[in-house]
């Protein structure tokens, strides 16, 4: 890893920020011997860095696999980021006339390594609780949470998916593993929110330009409120917002 010295720079900082940059460009989880080899630094002063990185939230590591991926901190880093290029503000207008249309609560999440978290509620009706705020974690099972199972590529993905699968019967799983076939086809999710009894979801993915998933919204309310097939005129609505706010 080649560092430019310079007086009017701190080097270590040089070097910490060149690390982050070398695990980004693999866009996967690594081991530390990974980034050693990739970086070339000593493992003592690596040990330091990485230490240090994840203490601050701005590295993950996995307790089962003992790999290092990006943390909440850097997350958040992000979303400052994001806003900054307005892509939020941009979808708001999208979030209002959903939560108008349908009259439900509509929620904005991002992948985390803990799972799906909201980060972006709106809710026009605001005497209604529907369980979740910002910073929520959403489990596999909510219609968001399969959208990320169908969509977002990642090795956690798989870890988090058998914690929905974990128990299941062969024939339930069986269905579960159709369903995120047909919601990879038809790019909009269902589900009995298992978050509160008597509240339901639909869920579809907001793409970036390669098609690779970036977040998913949901529309979130009683069941009767909620359609159950894509076939429904509210279904429908949805996925022409869903084309509008991808095609960004």
């Amino acid at each position: 890893m080649e560092v430019v010295k310079s007086n009017s720079m701190i080097q270590s900082l040089q070097i910490g920020i060149g690390i982050l940059e070398i695990i980004a460009e693999q866009n996967r989880p690594l081991k530390f011997t990974e980034i050693q080899e990739l970086t070339g630094i000593s493992k003592s002063n690596l040990y330091k860095y990485i230490n240090t990185f994840v203490q601050s939230q701005i590295l993950h590591r996995d307790s089962e696999t003992g790999s290092y991926l990006f943390g909440s901190k850097l997350i958040k880093f992000g979303l400052v980021a994001a806003d900054q290029e307005n892509v939020l503000g941009r979808i708001t207008p999208y979030l209002e006339m959903l939560s108008k249309k349908s009259n439900c609560s509509v929620t904005y999440s991002i992948w985390t390594e803990n799972g799906p978290m909201v980060i972006k509620l709106y809710n026009s009706n605001g005497g209604f609780n529907i369980g979740v705020q910002v910073g929520t974690i959403l489990p596999p099972g909510s219609s968001a949470g399969k959208i990320f199972l169908t969509f977002k590529e990642q090795p956690l993905i798989s870890e988090w998916k058998e914690q929905e699968l974990e128990g299941m019967p062969l024939e339930q799983r069986e269905a579960f593993e159709q369903e995120l076939r047909t919601i990879r086809q038809s790019e909009i999710a269902f589900a009995a929110e298992p978050i509160v009894q008597s509240v339901s979801s639909v869920s579809f993915p907001v793409f970036n330009h390669q098609k690779q998933l970036i977040s998913a919204v949901a529309v979130v309310g009683f069941n009767g409120q909620i359609p159950k097939t894509e076939d429904e005129p509210l279904s429908q609505y949805i996925k022409e917002i869903s084309k509008q706010i991808s095609s960004f």
